[in-house]
Formats: C-alpha cells, sequence, structure tokens
C-alpha cells in the first residue's frame, strides 16, 4: 500500500533543532567529527539524490544556486543566533560555497565533515565562556542593550566580539529570572509584615545560578546527539531545498512518525522523561498495559529492564531512547522492570506489552444542547491511518461509526472540528468526504508530467444528510483542506474559521531508503513530495488554502504561519475542474452566511480578539530589549498592562450544554479517567467563541428534501 500523506506537522527535525532555537549554548571537550560508518553517509547522499532526482514532483537541478542554497540552509541551522561562528570562519567556509552541488554528485562530504570540526571546536570554547561570564555579577545599572533580530545580525568580527554577544545573551537571561525572584520576594513582604526580604545582590545570585542549571541542563541534551543526529540536520539542507515537506526521516524518527501517523505503540504504556541520569515515568496512558498491572505509577524511576529470562540491564545513564527501545517489545511479551517508588523502596515490577492507543490522535465527539436541541460535534485531531495493519483504526471508519452513534441521539445538525489538523492519509480524507455526498469526485491528484487523476467517492450511501458546518483555522492543512475544499465546491457545508487554512496542497510518499539498496543497516525514510492535489473546481490548495464562507479573526490572523510563509514552496496553479454538481443542499444558504458575518462584524468579543491579533503581530517585531534593570523592568511593565488589556480576550462563556454520547457514556463507566478527560474537554468547549458561532451557524440551516437532490 502506499503510503500517501498530507502532513503539516512541524517537519520533523532531529534532536538538533534545539541548538539552533536556544540562545543560551555551550560546549564540550573538543573532538574531531567521529563518523562510525562513513560508507553508510555515503550511500545515504547517492539514494537521495536518485530519489529526488526521479521521484520529486518537481526535481530541482543540482548547480551553484543549489550549492549556495544548501550552504547558506546548513551554517544557518548550526548557527542562526550567531553564537558560535565568527566571521574568519564564515571566509574559510566560503571555499565551499559553489561547489557542494559537484560534491554531492560524486558523494563528497568534504563541505559537511569541515563545518562539523569548526562547529565542534566553537562549542568547546564556548564551554569556557558562559562558565566565566556567568562566575561574576552583572552591571544592571549600564546602559546597553541585545538585539535579536538574527537574520540581520552579522557574525561577529573575532572572538572577543563573540564572548561580549555571549555575555549579553547571559545577562538578558539572567535578567529574565531576576525580575520574577524580586516579585516573589515583594508579595511574601506583602503577606508577612516580619518578612525580610532578599536584598538584591543576593537575588542577582540565585538568577545566575538558574541560568548555569540551565546551561547545564541543555548541555545533557545536547551531549546526546550523535554523528547519526548532525549528518541527518545536512541531509535535510539538502533534501528540503526542493520544498519545506520533503524530508529525511533517520530510522529512530521515522519510528516516531509511525507511531504519530497510526496512533499506536507497542509497549507498556507509559509516557518517560530523562532527568538526570534517570527515567523518570511522567504519565501512563489510560487503558494501557502499565495502567492496567496496576503497580507502575507517576514519579516511579526505572533502574533496570529486563526481557523473560534473561538478565536485567542498567539503565541509570543511558540514553532515554535506548532505554525505550529496551523497555518496549511485541505484544504479548514480558518486561520486568526495576523501580524506585516515590517513597524511595526498589520494586521489581512486571508486565505484559500490548498494542496502547494513543487516545489524543483519535477523534472524540460531544453533544450540544442549544436551545433544546442536540447537535453534534466531532473534533478530529489527523487523519490517521495505520498502514501496516488494514484492520487497524483509521479515521474514514471512526469518522462513519461516530456519525452512526450520533444519529441515535437524534441530532440535527453536525459540526466538524478541524482546527491545527495538519493532516495525514489522503485514503481517509476521500472516505470521510464520501459520507456526506451520495457518490461524486472529492479530489484531483496529479503526479509530474501526469494528466490529473480523480478521486472518487463511490458508495451511493450518504451517512449523513443533515446540516453540516466545518470549523477551519490558519493550521488546517493539506488533508483537512481538501475534506473542506470538497464540501465547499459542492456546497454541502459551511467553511467557518480563519480567513483561509494553511495552503499545503502537495502529496507525500514515505519511501525506506533500504528499498533501494542492499544495507545491512536501517537507512531510514524520505518523505517525498510526489504530487499536487486539486479542488474539484479544479483549483489549487498549494499557497491560496481554503477561503472560509465565513471569517472569524482569531489570534493568528496576521502572523506569518502558512505554506506561502515557507522557503521553497511550490507555486500556485489551476487544471480543468472534474464532472461534478452543485448540491444546492440548503434553502437558505447565502442568508445563513450574511447574517453570521453581521453577527461577527458587530460582536464586541470578535473586534477584541482582532484587536489582539494586530497587537500580537506588532508584539511580534520588537527584537532590541533593555539590558538595564530600570529600563528592562519599565518596559515589561509597560508590555505587561498592553498583555493585560488583552487578558480576558478569550474567556467567552457559552449558554450550549456539551455533553457525552450514550455510547461514549459506556466507555467512561470503565475508565474513570477518560470521564475526566471529556469533562475538561466539555468545560473547555463552553469557553470557545468559535464553536459557539458555529453551532450558531449550524442551527440556523435549512436543508431541502435531500432525496430530491440530483446523484452524481
Amino acid at each position: 500500500m502506499k503510503k500517501h500523506i498530507f502532513s503539516l506537522k512541524k517537519k520533523i527535525q532531529v534532536a538538533v533543532t534545539l541548538i539552533l532555537l536556544i540562545g543560551i549554548l555551550f560546549g564540550f571537550t573538543y573532538e574531531p567529527t567521529i563518523n562510525p560508518d562513513p560508507k553508510k553517509d555515503k550511500v545515504l547522499v547517492g539514494i537521495l539524490r536518485y530519489i529526488l532526482k526521479n521521484g520529486h514532483y518537481q526535481p530541482k537541478e543540482l548547480n551553484d544556486d543549489f550549492s549556495i542554497a544548501v550552504y547558506t540552509k546548513f551554517i544557518d541551522e548550526m548557527d542562526p543566533v550567531k553564537r558560535y561562528f565568527i566571521k574568519s570562519d564564515l571566509e574559510d567556509f566560503s571555499q565551499f560555497k559553489y561547489i557542494i552541488d559537484d560534491q554531492l554528485k560524486r558523494e563528497d562530504l568534504s563541505f559537511y565533515t569541515y563545518v562539523m570540526d569548526r562547529f565542534q571546536l566553537r562549542l568547546d570554547e564556548t564551554r569556557a565562556y558562559y562558565k566565566e561570564i556567568l562566575a561574576n555579577p552583572f552591571d544592571f545599572e549600564k546602559i546597553e542593550v541585545i538585539k535579536m533580530n538574527y537574520d540581520e545580525i552579522d557574525f561577529a568580527k573575532n572572538k572577543n566580539k563573540l564572548i561580549d554577544s555571549w555575555r549579553k545573551q547571559m545577562k538578558f537571561n539572567t535578567l529574565n529570572r531576576l525580575q520574577p525572584l524580586i516579585e516573589i520576594e515583594e508579595d511574601k513582604a506583602k503577606e508577612d509584615e516580619k518578612y525580610i526580604k532578599k536584598d538584591f545582590k543576593t537575588l542577582e545570585i540565585e538568577a545566575r545560578k538558574k541560568t548555569l542549571e540551565n546551561i547545564n541542563d541543555f548541555y545533557e541534551r545536547i551531549s546526546e546527539l550523535d554523528h547519526t543526529d548532525w549528518f541527518s540536520t545536512f541531509l535535510n539542507c539538502m533534501v528540503e531545498e526542493f520544498d519545506p515537506h520533503t524530508t529525511y526521516f533517520p530510522p529512530r524518527i521515522k519510528e516516531q512518525f509511525d507511531i504519530n501517523i497510526s496512533g499506536k505503540i507497542e509497549g507498556i504504556g507509559a509516557i518517560l522523561q530523562e532527568k538526570n541520569d534517570y527515567t523518570k515515568i511522567v504519565e501512563l496512558v489510560s487503558g494501557g498495559p502499565a495502567w492496567k498491572q496496576g503497580d507502575l505509577e507517576v514519579g516511579d524511576i526505572i533502574l533496570k529492564v529486563a526481557q523473560k529470562d534473561e538478565e536485567s540491564v542498567d539503565i541509570v545513564g543511558m540514553r532515554l531512547h535506548n532505554a525505550i527501545k529496551l523497555i518496549k517489545g511485541k505484544k504479548g511479551t514480558e518486561v520486568i522492570l526495576t523501580v524506585k517508588k516515590v517513597d524511595n523502596s526498589i520494586q521489581q515490577i512486571t508486565i505484559i506489552r500490548d498494542v496502547v492507543e494513543l487516545e489524543d490522535t483519535f477523534l472524540k465527539s460531544s453533544i450540544a444542547i442549544k436551545d433544546g436541541k442536540k447537535y453534534g460535534l466531532i473534533n478530529l485531531p489527523k487523519f490517521y491511518i495505520d498502514f501496516e495493519d488494514p484492520d487497524g483504526r483509521n479515521s474514514g471508519s471512526d469518522m462513519e461509526k461516530e456519525i452512526e452513534a450520533l444519529k441515535k441521539e437524534n441530532i440535527e445538525g453536525l459540526l466538524i472540528d478541524l482546527r491545527n489538523n495538519g493532516g495525514g492519509s489522503l485514503k481517509t480524507a476521500i472516505e470521510i468526504g464520501g459520507l456526506f455526498i451520495n457518490t461524486g469526485p472529492i479530489v484531483q491528484v496529479k503526479y509530474r508530467d501526469n494528466k490529473p487523476l480523480v478521486k472518487k467517492d463511490t458508495d451511493p450511501r450518504m451517512q449523513w444528510d443533515g446540516p453540516l458546518v466545518i470549523l477551519v483555522n490558519e493550521l488546517s492543512a493539506s488533508a483537512s483542506e481538501i475534506l473542506a475544499a470538497a464540501m465547499q465546491d459542492y456546497k454541502r457545508a459551511i467553511i467557518i474559521g480563519s480567513n483561509q487554512t494553511y495552503g499545503k496542497g502537495t502529496v507525500q510518499n514515505v519511501i525506506p531508503l533500504n528499498k533501494y539498496y542492499n544495507y545491512p543497516d536501517d537507512l531510514g525514510a524520505i518523505k517525498l513530495t510526489i504530487q499536487k492535489f486539486y479542488r474539484i473546481n479544479g483549483g489549487s490548495t498549494q499557497l491560496e488554502g481554503v477561503h472560509s464562507d465565513i471569517t472569524m479573526p482569531d489570534k493568528y490572523s496576521y502572523v506569518e504561519i502558512g505554506e506561502r510563509d515557507q522557503n521553497n514552496p511550490l507555486g500556485w496553479d489551476k487544471i480543468e475542474k472534474a464532472e461534478y454538481s452543485e448540491m444546492n443542499f440548503y434553502k437558505n444558504l447565502d442568508e445563513v452566511i450574511n447574517d453570521s458575518k453581521i453577527r461577527i462584524f458587530e460582536s464586541e468579543e470578535f473586534n477584541k480578539i482582532n484587536e489582539y491579533a494586530l497587537w500580537l503581530k506588532d508584539a511580534q517585531n520588537i527584537n532590541t530589549f533593555s539590558l538595564n534593570f530600570d529600563i528592562a523592568l519599565k518596559e515589561d511593565k509597560q508590555h505587561q498592562s498592553e498583555i493585560d488589556q488583552f487578558k480576558d480576550v478569550f474567556k467567552h462563556k457559552s449558554e450550549i450544554e456539551f455533553k457525552s454520547s450514550l455510547n461514549e457514556l459506556t466507555l467512561i463507566k470503565l475508565d474513570s479517567s477518560l470521564a475526566f478527560k471529556r469533562e475538561a474537554w466539555h468545560v473547555n468547549l463552553t469557553k470557545d467563541i468559535y464553536i459557539d458561532e458555529a453551532l450558531t451557524v449550524l442551527s440556523e440551516l435549512e436543508p431541502v428534501n435531500y432525496n430530491l437532490i440530483a446523484k452524481e
């Protein structure tokens, strides 16, 4: 089965991305880059180059322009905040600027190795910087600023300038910790007249200590990165030049991707965290093996792991992903954990592994009661599917089952919430679209240099023949846009939400690289853009997204987060429309849309949200901050006073009642944690102004007799 993926999930980067976004950096003992398997790296470059050339929807020529782009991106990935390299490093790197394309063609990795060796050297040097800087008090009376518009800042001219850049960053982080410490002392003094506040000097020491602890924690994370992590970053600088959704997955990231798209994993059902060399239980998955067994608890620390009839393996100090490998295993197998309990006692716990479903992956529903009438609400977080198990859960069959359950509750309309749904399976998107029409096209897909293929729903049944509204936002992407666009083109549903959705109109296929080369180790996979998809009206959602019939302002309204704001997106185009007819499903479609627009325009709440969105855009453009304590405090108070104007902006209170369906109430009786989760969700729904307006729109729609609608 082809694994066609529609996903907006932030491109899965290896852990090195952490380095790039955190302003406090440090190094470790320098060693030249150690490559445990040089042949494997060359094989990876060769395979990826071949697949990109022959399989990508819109392949790029490897030329000087491509070389410059990879050169620029890799250096930016390694040092986006200009805390490592100095100008002389860039001068040395420039020898590769126009020849990386030629090197890649012959699997020559000299550029990568050269930059990595210099990077590791600079990391080692920075370790001395931060320790020396944080050993002494900062002068917070000095008038100076730190600038964080890193795209416009040049690399330091020399090491002295670089050290000063580090000093400012350390001072900024310490200042941010110092201000709340002072506020805590002031609050304590207000509560207790006898309380003696700590002086500024003492609090400054505490703030510097916390900054140092933060760096040390970060050092623990960075020390876990291995050659695969670093090299994967370089490979992605190459493949992502083709488009933002073509991505190389090293084996560990590919495994996580499979879990995310299927919503299940074989193991014990525990969320783990690495802290100070220990593997700690931070959450038990409701209904999972560990939860059912009952002995393992949140807060327990796993010391040893043993398989049945084998000796225990000490995992103290082990990298988290290696510890997880020992704990996970096939369904029905036994694992013995030696754990340190919260009371410091040591206990051996035997757990039988099983398939664990990650509940947050799957759709959920609620009954909304408005003006005495019932409406169904289905939240779909992604278009999930289990590619390895044809009988496993998928969003298409789950949606059909959920609709049938809601119909038994005598609902009068259905609202599907696709907000923040970044996509998933093409197959399930088509299946879900087919639930709301008789038969007909849902989407058109096009391979490179081929004619478009029309993907149709062939099932004459219309599982839901009542009013339908689909709620979207700027992060509704890909498969979400397929569903929304099809329902909009048929005029089957009203699309309500952000001005436009994300704008991802491409299809990816996940290809295991070992399929192309018989290598003894796992080479990982590439998520490759192989198709573009088009609406049945012939237009593309690429860059444009789906424009809502009814627009509601939100905090993302003026933020650049769409496909059009990414690097190297494919362009917009259009093709011929498919053969279909608008359903003319509603008597009063235009009237309902216009009434909603008037309500939103006149709503004080929505107008306040729009003001907040504009303020947020301006606030994001602030990139210069004072390092003088008094000035920074004044700026912070001014900023806080502006924030306070919007503190109630999302404190909506709905009169609509939300409750679980009868079908879900049966499940809740067996799982108390599910009851808690649904109660919390229902409370949040009553505070959601977007759900409120969408349900109002739904309640006003008057369908014509669907039996009179012409079938395709």
